[in-house]
């Protein structure tokens, strides 16, 4: 496979012609289900029914994902927020999976003129999936355009940046706001994050950084610790892998059981409201609680929260040699993350010869 060949940096202040975001990506229409899924799952020997079950997930919804549209909405307030502190260089959009592909975005980049790009990672957490697997298809990308293709740094994760932590607290609030006023102080919150393979999470920070982040919105809240759990959703591999958990639709259930009348569930793993969030939990949450009679309150994801925006301009700005100094802000126990990964951060675990889709964006 690849290696990302992202630029190692020497620890002083570079200088960059471009911003570069880069996202998950997602079928728009529906003829671009199956050709999506299919790149999703390249390599990983994924049965052809199984890839039909998720399309179904799409087409439930028109075969559009929302992901792509969210993603233009996010780059139209990142521009202006970004004039504003007087950083004016262009931002290009690449995919993993869907149109824009990154390939050709580096494509583009290179025809400009552009020679070194800072990348802005759609993803708040590490792990495989989520820091190293973009890393190594922006690697793949630089190597089909070839010796014209721009060098790439990567921001850094960005999972306990108080703009995070403060936009994901807002959108909490919302949620609870819609709840009769005797029960704000009381109802449950459940965090719900994108579940792995423990393999793969073994491997990375990405249940700390997690628990981490859930910490400071439940304290942001005021909410206590027994008020809130950190839970998985989207689990996909075959039965017998061990994964992240507990389910969200366990849990759910077991609040109920336990003489829970509504519930909070927030997905604090996500960015935007795509078909993982709408599926999973608008659909077969929501399900689940209207059978069990569990009042079911989904608070939205951070999407274009305007202190989400405002940081992911904060953390190109602290990159910039000519844009206005940045402090390189966090909250927590554990500080500002790495803006160079180590070589055996977040290494992929090996993979069973019948390894399942994930449902996509």
């Amino acid at each position: 496979m690849a290696e990302s060949n992202l630029a190692e940096g020497n620890g002083l202040t570079p200088e960059y012609d471009a911003i570069l975001i880069v996202g998950f990506g997602g079928p728009e229409k529906p003829e671009d289900v199956m050709p999506f899924l299919e790149n999703v799952t390249r390599g990983r020997n994924i049965p052809r029914e199984r890839l039909e079950e998720v399309a179904e997930h799409y087409h439930h919804f028109g075969g559009v994902s929302p992901i792509n549209a969210q993603t233009r909405a996010l780059i139209d307030d990142l521009g202006p927020e970004m004039r504003r502190h007087g950083v004016t260089i262009p931002i290009y959009w690449g995919n993993r999976n869907w149109t824009p592909m990154l390939a050709d975005t580096m494509r583009e980049m290179a025809g400009a003129g552009v020679e070194r790009v800072l990348a802005v990672v759609l993803a708040a957490y590490s792990s495989y999936s989520s820091c190293r697997q973009y890393r190594e298809d922006i690697g793949r990308a630089r190597e089909e355009v070839g010796p014209t293709a721009p060098t790439v740094d990567k921001v850094r994760v960005f999972y306990n940046h108080p703009e995070f932590i403060a936009a994901n607290a807002d959108r909490v609030r919302e949620a609870l706001a819609g709840l009769p006023a005797e029960a704000r102080g009381r109802v449950p919150i459940a965090f719900t994050a994108h579940s792995l393979p423990t393999s793969m999470a073994a491997s990375s920070a990405y249940v700390r950084q997690l628990e981490e982040t859930c910490r400071l919105v439940a304290e942001e809240l005021k909410i206590e610790d027994d008020r809130w759990s950190l839970v998985y959703q989207s689990r996909s591999g075959r039965p017998s892998d061990p994964w992240l958990g507990p389910d969200i639709l366990e849990h759910l259930q077991a609040l109920r059981d336990g003489g829970a009348e509504e519930v909070v569930v927030h997905p604090i793993g996500f960015l935007s409201d795509h078909m993982e969030v709408l599926y999973d939990l608008d659909e077969e949450a929501r399900l689940l609680c209207e059978r069990i009679g569990l009042t079911l309150a989904r608070s939205r994801t951070v999407g274009t929260h305007r202190g989400f925006v405002r940081m992911i301009r904060e953390l190109i700005c602290e990159r910039l040699q000519h844009a206005e100094a940045e402090e390189r802000r966090a909250v927590g126990r554990f500080g500002p993350s790495h803006d160079v990964c180590p070589v055996d951060c977040c290494l992929p675990p090996a993979r069973p010869a019948a390894a399942y889709a994930k449902a996509g964006a």
